[in-house]
């Protein structure tokens, strides 16, 4: 697969590009820009996804690190989804019970 990543750049390079932008969108943004800072942090994403070609091509697996990343994001969403999930049902089970025991407010 780093073989045919690097006789293929431009496919790798939108790859890049691709993968670290989903990154910034899921983990470093907080709030929408205006179009022209939208537009300046996309160039920069675009030199340093360069600069991050030039490492795939140079045989370090900066696609896969970035696969990895987005993979443990993914775990991490899975975590606190699940863990929203037991807090509600807990939260409903403790209104329940007080309700029946008369406590209700």
């Amino acid at each position: 697969m780093q073989q045919w990543l690097a006789s293929h750049p431009l496919v790798s390079y939108v790859l890049i590009f691709a993968l670290v932008t989903y990154v910034f969108n899921k983990v470093f943004r907080t709030q929408k820009l205006p179009i022209i800072k939208e537009i300046l942090i996309l160039l920069f994403i675009g030199l340093g996804s360069s600069i991050l070609l030039i490492l795939q091509i140079d045989k370090l697996p900066i696609i896969q690190c970035l696969l990895v990343a987005i993979a443990l994001m993914f775990t991490v969403r899975i975590r606190y989804f699940i863990e929203g999930q037991r807090k509600k049902r807990s939260q409903a089970e403790h209104a329940r019970t007080k309700s029946e025991s008369g406590e209700i407010r």
